[in-house]
């Protein structure tokens, strides 16, 4: 392969994955809505790229459940629905509590001392709107599960986190309900981790999912959500 078949491959690449993101950050937020149908035309024109990057953007999608194939029509987005939902927070509490309870067995200081940053940027976040404080709220759940030895597991983890936080962002203000202490529920989850107390830790965290999966699963059954 000679230098410019290369120069073409390598911009190729990028633009596919540069519309990955896009794409993908625009389903996560809800600004492409449930459902939505995708049509290549005009996300060229939106995303400001090539037809080609966008459909293979969106064959990618697919296969992090963001994005349906509608037969040999197109794409569209995910639909949202309470039994969605509910499949996700069942695997999403059963993956993190084996990741976490391994990534506790694992534990080293430079691990616990990326907990403690990262809770103090998510909490520093939470004035700056809730995108910003979405991206540190993750990086926080997922620095509480980094220290597992299980690339796969945490890929899984990471990957339901992202289904699970387009229900969050679909609620939008609706998540000013929460008369409880979040902010509580994040320390106490760090503080057991820390004490490396696998048991507390883990029924603290799956606690926390279950309360806010109460609440969004109550907007999904009176048809808030969708």
């Amino acid at each position: 392969m000679d230098t410019v078949d290369r120069t073409l491959e390598s911009t190729e690449g990028s633009a596919t994955q540069r519309a990955y993101h896009t794409l993908r950050k625009l389903i996560v937020n809800g600004d492409l809505k449930p459902g939505e149908k995708l049509k290549i035309d005009g996300l060229r024109q939106r995303l400001q790229t090539g037809a080609s990057p966008i459909r293979e953007a969106l064959s990618l999608l697919t296969s992090d459940n963001l994005v349906e194939r509608i037969d040999q029509r197109g794409f569209r987005t995910a639909e949202v629905s309470g039994e969605n939902f509910q499949e996700i927070l069942t695997l999403r509490c059963a993956l993190e509590d084996l990741a976490l309870r391994e990534s506790i067995a694992n534990e080293t200081q430079e691990w616990e001392e990326q907990i403690v940053l990262a809770h103090h940027r998510m909490q520093r976040a939470q004035k700056e709107g809730m995108e910003t404080f979405e991206k540190h709220h993750k990086d926080f759940h997922m620095a509480l599960l980094a220290n597992a030895d299980s690339p796969i597991l945490l890929k899984y983890c990471s990957q339901l986190y992202d289904l699970n936080i387009r229900y969050r962002f679909l609620a939008g203000s609706a998540l000013e309900y929460q008369r409880r202490n979040v902010g509580e529920e994040h320390a106490g989850i760090m503080e057991a981790v820390i004490a490396r107390d696998a048991d507390t830790a883990s029924e603290r965290l799956i606690d926390h999912y279950k309360l806010t999966g109460a609440f969004l699963a109550s907007l999904l059954g009176n048809g808030t959500l969708g």
